[in-house]
């Protein structure tokens, strides 16, 4: 029997509001995510993890890795715009070829989860939701499964509307920082959980955040 394998992508803003603590928040938080899920061989062998990142264009940081092959994750540096459309496009160009590739290497491939960070409106707001209708169009097989957060400037309706499955909110009980170490502690939780998972098929289940401290859940939105 083929290995199931669940691939996660962490598409993170990095436009220039994010300079200071927030950036340095995620910067910290990367190596222990990397540590924590690379040096889990269970957990490793069952899922994948991809690092993209978005200003006014989009960029793989980290192509999608068994973690414990990995040296290390890049970090990320703060500047430009926030063009969620660039983001939107990479990730489903990069899922398209991924998705291909893992089951020429023989793997079953379970459906893509994508946890989305931004702290701000975007920039491109009228073409975004075209890109993320493509990214989402449940006519193309490996569509994603999308969680996003939003904190400083991020508005609820705008997460509410990328993400999928569930969205967060910051609700300003935490500072950015405190914040943003939560979020990269529920994506380590979420990746670990789902590496270990067991349904009742033998499989692996997509195990999600139901709260994160620091953040409102808000209902993803019906289309």
């Amino acid at each position: 029997m083929s290995q199931q394998v669940l691939p996660f992508y962490l598409v993170c803003d990095e436009s220039s509001s994010m300079q200071g603590m927030p950036i340095d928040a995620i910067n910290k938080s990367l190596p222990e995510l990397h540590q924590e899920i690379g040096g889990n061989p269970v957990v490793a062998d069952k899922t994948r993890f991809a690092l993209i990142s978005f200003n006014h264009a989009a960029q793989v940081l980290l192509p999608l890795s068994d973690l414990s092959n990995v040296t290390s994750v890049p970090a990320l540096t703060a500047a430009g715009g926030t063009n969620y459309s660039a983001a939107f496009d990479l990730v489903r160009d990069l899922i398209t070829q991924d998705v291909a590739q893992l089951k020429k290497d023989g793997h079953q491939v379970l459906r893509p989860t994508i946890f989305f960070l931004t702290d701000g409106q975007p920039n491109d707001t009228s073409e975004w939701p075209a890109a993320h209708q493509r990214l989402t169009d449940a006519g193309w097989a490996p569509h994603p499964n999308i969680l996003a957060f939003g904190f400083g400037q991020a508005d609820a309706t705008t997460i509410q509307q990328v993400a999928t499955i569930r969205g967060f909110i910051a609700d300003g009980t935490l500072s950015p920082a405190q914040a943003l170490q939560e979020f990269a502690q529920s994506l380590t939780r979420s990746i670990v959980r789902s590496g270990s998972s067991l349904d009742a098929t033998g499989g692996m289940s997509l195990a999600m955040p139901d709260k994160v401290p620091g953040f409102t859940t808000v209902p993803a939105d019906v289309i």
